[in-house]
């Protein structure tokens, strides 16, 4: 008999309602034996989705809390076993304390997603549904929230099984083809068979690619705000976070330390880095300060790179131009309150865009441009985007099988040859899916997740 578990699903803090969830045979058993409902009846007595009123109790009939009680029947549940959910007030030490009461009783406590992972082995959503729930549960913006949600309704499972199904087509010509190898059957030949891999790969190749675009939604993008010294960088950054975050002053050098923040930019997380001031410097510190903004200036996939557009641009702003080669770059050109007299050639190749930070203008431009630069696509409730490094895996080893059957069938092996890499590519979509899951990698998967989910 499996364990029945139980655990708070609710954040541990104080609130109007906190909830405990049972999940397991003796879920009803127990909740029978910590609650009392008002009109004396018991959970085991109800249909699914009913709930009752009344009291939580100690074994002494002590009174700990008022309570609603709600009741789901297996396999109608979120696990898709019997499954029990007792709504208290929301305070740590009431929370605790039901817990405690119903762990008395038999329970046993739940393992970090556990009820997740029992979901799955039942057979209620596949591993990529799974994992769309943490996706949904740490949704920062409307494009985390689309892409989760679209996981979670299988747009990613399907767009898998599809292509799942074009290898096992080709896998099954291979089939016919090694058992009537001098037959003239009808699409069961070289071209036959290399068009549905390059049809898998293809499809293949979107699905991959998509985890960056995935990743960028979920993680934001590493930005570094760089220019010299004095140009506005700091007034940005307070500008797009919308706090004062970093020191602003008249004096060139104050910002001598990285100045982080996390900011939600119309649906773009921006991971931001205020950089210290650019330049030659014998002062030790702003020289510890500048070496650390060469090296964000490196390692950043989105650039901010400042310059004062009201005065002409010296050496420090060409040698950071000259840096800034075939990277994500918008260049912000600042203080247009104060006119235009930079000569602007030398950033012919970048994109541009005018701003006044201390006037709040040029910031809807700056937004566009941004999503100009990073060339992030319309999100919608349909899109199909891979969002776990453990999916991404996945699906390249498919495709680098599929890659190698192609390769195979064009130098002239044999097409059973090239068959065995189309089972390996099926073998690693079902591992995709979880339909081929090993315990190991479903205990990875679900240990990343949050008790009570």
């Amino acid at each position: 008999m499996a364990d029945t578990i139980a655990a708070i699903a609710t954040p541990l803090a104080r609130g109007s309602i906190g909830i405990i969830r049972i999940s397991g045979e003796k879920s009803k058993q127990i909740a029978d034996k910590v609650f009392v409902s008002a009109k004396k009846r018991k959970i085991s007595s109800l249909k699914g989705y009913t709930a009752l009123y009344g009291d939580i109790v100690e074994k002494n009939g002590e009174k700990i809390d008022e309570a609603v009680v709600l009741n789901f029947n297996a396999p109608f549940s979120y696990t898709g076993e019997d499954v029990v959910e007792i709504q208290v007030h929301s305070g740590p030490y009431i929370l605790k304390k039901v817990l405690d009461r119903v762990l008395s009783e038999g329970a046993r406590a739940a393992e970090p997603g556990e009820f997740t992972k029992i979901a799955f082995m039942n057979g209620k959503l596949d591993l990529i549904e799974a994992e769309s729930v943490m996706g949904l549960i740490g949704a920062e913006n409307a494009d985390q929230l689309k892409v989760s949600n679209a996981a979670k309704s299988g747009r990613v499972s399907r767009k898998t099984e599809e292509i799942t199904d074009i290898l096992l087509e080709v896998a099954a010509s291979v089939s016919v083809y090694s058992d009537y190898p001098d037959e003239e059957l009808e699409g069961v030949n070289r071209e036959g068979f290399l068009k549905g891999l390059n049809r898998a790969k293809e499809k293949l190749d979107e699905l991959v690619s998509s985890y960056e675009e995935g990743k960028l939604i979920r993680e934001g993008v590493n930005t570094a705000i760089v220019g010299k010294p004095n140009v506005g960088k700091s007034t940005l950054m307070n500008l797009l976070v919308g706090s004062e975050r970093s020191i602003v002053t008249d004096i060139p050098g104050t910002t001598r330390d990285i100045i982080e923040d996390r900011v939600s930019l119309d649906g773009i997380i921006l991971n931001l880095s205020d950089t210290a001031g650019i330049r030659d410097t014998l002062d030790a510190v702003e020289k510890a300060g500048v070496k650390k903004a060469a090296e964000k200036l490196d390692t950043a996939q989105l650039i901010l790179a400042v310059f004062d557009g009201s005065e002409s641009l010296n050496g420090d702003d060409i040698r950071l131009i000259e840096s800034l080669d075939e990277k994500n770059t918008v260049a912000v050109i600042n203080k247009t309150d104060k006119g235009r007299k930079a000569d602007l050639n030398a950033l012919k190749n970048i994109r541009k865009v005018f701003v006044s930070a201390k006037n709040n203008e040029g910031i809807r431009e700056l937004k566009e441009c941004i999503k100009e630069v990073l060339n992030i696509s319309e999100i919608s409730e349909n899109s199909a985007v891979l969002f776990s490094l453990r999916q991404k895996k996945d699906a390249e080893n498919a495709l680098a099988s599929v890659n190698e059957a192609i390769k195979a069938i064009e130098d002239g092996m044999t097409i059973d040859a090239a068959g065995v890499l189309v089972d390996d590519a099926v073998y690693n979509l079902l591992r995709l899916t979880g339909k081929r899951v090993t315990d190991s990698v479903a205990d990875e998967v679900f240990k990343r997740f949050c008790v009570g989910k």
